[in-house]
């Protein structure tokens, strides 16, 4: 599906008010392009009508008096009434002359001691003139007075009832497009949480923040800029093109030539805007993802003194960033009002060109109101198309925002599932099992043991032997490439994600505490865990120990990470998550490497109450802290290759003896 349809997709879903936008917005348009055409009839019924034929009559409420006749203009008369005695009233300069005939012809008109003189061509014909008085004028005029007040009053009505649908019509339009972009950013939100988590691998936190947030927000723009300036300039020059064939067709066809330039100009436009935007849009994502990383790694910027190597670094995107940014300022200024103004231009000389050889008034080509209409819908044709212009670039920042969120979208995620599985006896089996995170090249090799129901199994080894990539395939963050993983005897592969870690827990070397308070970070907002619970977790676990010299407690505001509590406070805190989820299957993953010997101490304690009843995975450096383990399994490179108790190990002399001995004489060297 292109990226164009899922736009529309999305509109479609708050098509109600859409609708209701577009239709008060037609409305809007159609009250202000009625204004010519009432200028028009302003102009030739009422200010020029004067100059239209003029019949004797009896008195009437439209006659005007003059030298003892009354006179009646022919658009007056009621259709009943006998024409009679025509006479006209002329315009020379500045002056009206009354003349008491029909004139044969109209053309270039002259006074001269009392007769009106009208050449055409080589004809030429003399009229007896009088000049009228400025009273005598208004007396003319006056029949049309009631009339021009009617239609300046409907002028301004229409203006009124179109600024009251304009806003009615930009108010819905920016609550439908904020909906939109709610929703997108919520969509976008949710399917980062369905996402494996292998794509995080090689994708910076930065760049994915850049998606939700800045191309999200370039593509609200979108539809509050440039949805409303399209829709508007499209139904203007629709309007206006047919406003414009009523007054001439011909003229009209002229002036159609315009939107095939147009059309031309965008796919110019966006052949090269295209590229500098998809460049640009990327500068923004690795701007986002340094400055992420810089201030997640201040603390060693600031430690190994790389300021300036950073500030260089930065430097060079934002260099970058700017010269793309430079080409695009050039485009636009190039394709912009440069070329609208050459259209308007050569517009208006066409316009000159094909009324300029007549004269303008009565009986020629075309009356000054019609002139005036197709003038004044001229300057307006070119506001839409100004507009459409200045959006285009809004447009293509939105069009390659668009690609980047929905490319985002367009990653397979994991379905959400809400099954829930009984809780497990907690008996896990790994059976040939190999993976690699590229493809070929094996991290775990014919991975065989089996950990019985409440049994705690430790995997030691080196940094890279496989340890941790165990447990990232018993939770199914990756998925096995050969071989089975099952937990009472039911292979998880047959098991959504969701359900695989329902009655799983974790315990990180690094815990991860979010904004909120330490009791929300024990239940992690879960409605199933009580107050009481949180509590009574905290407390098994040792926390208030170490937590109750604070303020508020358990309900101690928590800030980004926990960066204001110690590394044994946060340690403990997730042992109490851990523990208030009750799971049946219990990993811990080098959960008391980086923790003082004290607050081990407290651990240690909190751990044998952890165990009870579950299945504990341990990953450890510190191998005393594994003595008690029912089963040791040792790796190196990918393999097991030693597996037993402690003292069964230790008679072996093998590879975890050495390690033993190694840390135990460390220990004691450290001590002396």
């Amino acid at each position: 599906m292109s990226t164009g349809r899922k736009l529309l997709n999305y509109a479609l879903q708050y098509k109600k008010t859409l609708i209701i936008a577009l239709v008060m917005l037609t409305a809007a348009v159609a009250a202000e392009l009625t204004g010519p055409f009432i200028a028009k009839k302003m102009i030739d019924d009422h200010i020029l009508g004067i100059e239209r034929t003029w019949y004797e009559t009896d008195e009437t409420s439209n006659a005007v008096s003059y030298n003892g006749s009354w006179y009646t203009r022919t658009d007056y008369l009621e259709s009943s009434e006998e024409k009679q005695d025509p006479i006209r009233i002329l315009q020379v300069d500045r002056e009206y002359f009354f003349i008491p005939e029909q004139i044969e012809f109209d053309g270039e008109r002259s006074f001269n001691d009392g007769s009106m003189i009208i050449k055409r061509g080589e004809e030429e014909t003399s009229y007896a003139a009088t000049p009228l008085s400025t009273e005598e004028l208004v007396q003319f005029y006056e029949p049309g007075i009631r009339g021009l007040i009617q239609l300046i009053s409907i002028y301004f009505g229409l203006l009124v009832v179109a600024s009251l649908f304009h806003y009615g019509q930009s108010y819905y339009l920016q609550v439908t497009s904020n909906r939109i972009i709610q929703k997108m950013r919520q969509d976008v939100f949710e399917h980062i949480q369905r996402l494996p988590v292998k794509y995080f691998d090689n994708l910076p936190a930065g760049k994915v923040v850049a998606r939700v947030t800045n191309d999200t927000e370039a593509i609200r723009e979108l539809y509050v800029a440039v949805l409303a300036t399209f829709f508007t300039s499209a139904i203007y020059i629709t309007g206006i093109y047919v406003a414009l064939f009523l007054l001439d067709v011909k003229m009209a066809l002229i002036c159609m030539t315009i939107l095939p330039l147009l059309v031309v100009w965008m796919i110019v436009y966006r052949k090269y805007a295209s590229t500098y935007n998809h460049k640009i849009r990327s500068l923004v994502s690795d701007l986002n993802g340094m400055i992420n990383e810089s201030i997640q790694g201040m603390t060693i910027i600031q430690a190994f003194r790389r300021q300036k190597e950073s500030k260089a670094e930065f430097e060079a995107i934002n260099e970058s960033h700017f010269h793309f940014q430079n080409k695009l300022l050039n485009l636009n200024s190039l394709l912009s009002h440069n070329l609208v103004g050459l259209l308007r231009n050569i517009t208006f000389v066409a316009l000159i060109w094909y009324f300029g050889g007549a004269s303008i008034g009565v009986g020629s080509i075309v009356s000054l109101g019609v002139l005036y209409a197709f003038v004044d819908y001229l300057n307006r044709l070119f506001q839409p198309i100004t507009g459409i212009v200045n959006q285009l670039a809004q447009l293509e920042q939105a069009r390659v925002a668009s690609e980047r969120v929905f490319e985002l979208l367009n990653v397979e995620g994991t379905p959400v599932n809400e099954e829930r599985l009984p809780r497990y006896q907690g008996n896990v089996t790994f059976e040939n099992v190999w993976f690699g995170y590229k493809e070929g090249e094996y991290v775990l090799k014919n991975i065989n043991f089996e950990a019985k129901q409440g049994e705690t199994i430790a995997l030691i080894g080196h940094t890279g032997s496989g340890k941790s990539s165990i447990m990232n395939l018993l939770f199914r963050f990756y998925d096995i490439e050969e071989g089975k993983i099952s937990i009472d005897g039911k292979s998880i592969m047959e098991m959504p994600r969701q359900a695989v870690r329902q009655h799983m827990g974790i315990v990180l070397q690094d815990p991860f505490l979010f904004t909120g308070t330490i009791a929300s970070n024990v239940s992690l907002e879960n409605e199933h865990i009580s107050r009481e619970e949180i509590e009574k977790a905290l407390k098994d676990v040792g926390a208030e120990t170490l937590l109750k010299h604070l303020p508020k407690g358990f309900d101690e505001p928590v800030i980004e990470k926990g960066s204001t509590l110690s590394s044994g406070q946060r340690q403990l805190i997730s042992f109490a998550r851990a523990l208030a989820f009750n799971p049946a299957i219990l990993i811990l993953d080098e959960a008391t490497a980086s923790i003082d010997t004290e607050t081990e101490a407290i651990i240690q304690d909190a751990l044998e109450v952890l165990k009870k009843g579950r299945t504990t995975f341990i990953i450890a450096h510190r191998l005393s802290t594994i003595k008690n383990a029912d089963q040791i399994l040792v790796l190196d490179r990918g393999e097991i290759v030693e597996r037993g108790n402690h003292n069964e190990l230790m008679k072996e002399k093998g590879k975890y003896y050495q390690m033993y001995e190694l840390q135990k004489g460390k220990q004691n060297s450290l001590a002396m």
